[in-house]
């Protein structure tokens, strides 16, 4: 017959043995951590790398370390590493997916913040989106400014008033030529100023 001490005792050592090699998981994680960061100084410094190189570098090994050292622990708990692998896998791919489908919406709003922040144009000016370095491609006065579009009043001839909403990535992936205020040229016989 077991005493109370006994039973005691083996309750304890079932909770203390998987407490000591989480605390020694979280030791060796934090170990290797500092370990990697000062190797991956050491080396930056060697090859001379910019710190604005070394910092994303830096976060992804810690990341890294972390992530590994969170799923040892949770196996230690009991929490099947199969299990959360296949979860966080399939969250993974499945952020991805929607990272993807919505990748115009959000370069639209980037760019958008990028607009009202570095001031490329302003309302009211005039700006022409260049096709290539001889064909223009829209163009007109700037009327509104929103997070997905910015909209032009039309100034070629035949469509004079019309409004043309361009998605704001556009201005970053064409040349745009601008002009502040009522200074814009009236398109004439130069080939450069013609469709």
């Amino acid at each position: 017959m077991k005493s109370w001490f006994e039973d005691w005792a083996v309750d304890w050592i079932g909770l203390l043995i998987p407490g000591g090699q989480i605390l020694i998981i979280a030791l060796a994680a934090w170990l290797l951590q500092r370990l990697l960061a000062r190797g991956l100084t050491s080396l930056a410094g060697r090859y001379q790398m910019p710190p604005s190189m070394l910092l994303p570098l830096r976060g992804a090994l810690r990341w890294l370390v972390i992530g590994s050292a969170l799923m040892l622990i949770l196996e230690r708990v009991g929490v099947s590493a199969s299990v959360i692998w296949t979860a966080l896998t399939g969250f993974v791919a499945v952020a991805a997916l929607a990272f993807f489908a919505i990748w115009s919406v959000l370069s639209n709003i980037f760019c958008a913040a990028l607009i009202f922040t570095v001031g490329p144009f302003l309302l009211g000016d005039y700006v022409v989106v260049l096709e290539s370095a001889d064909k223009l491609g829209v163009r007109g006065k700037v009327v509104t400014i929103n997070v997905f579009y910015t909209t032009l009043e039309d100034v070629t001839e035949g469509n004079e008033g019309a409004l043309l909403q361009i998605p704001n990535s556009l201005f970053f992936q064409k040349v745009v030529r601008r002009w502040r205020g009522p200074e814009y040229p009236q398109p004439k016989s130069s080939p450069v100023l013609q469709d």
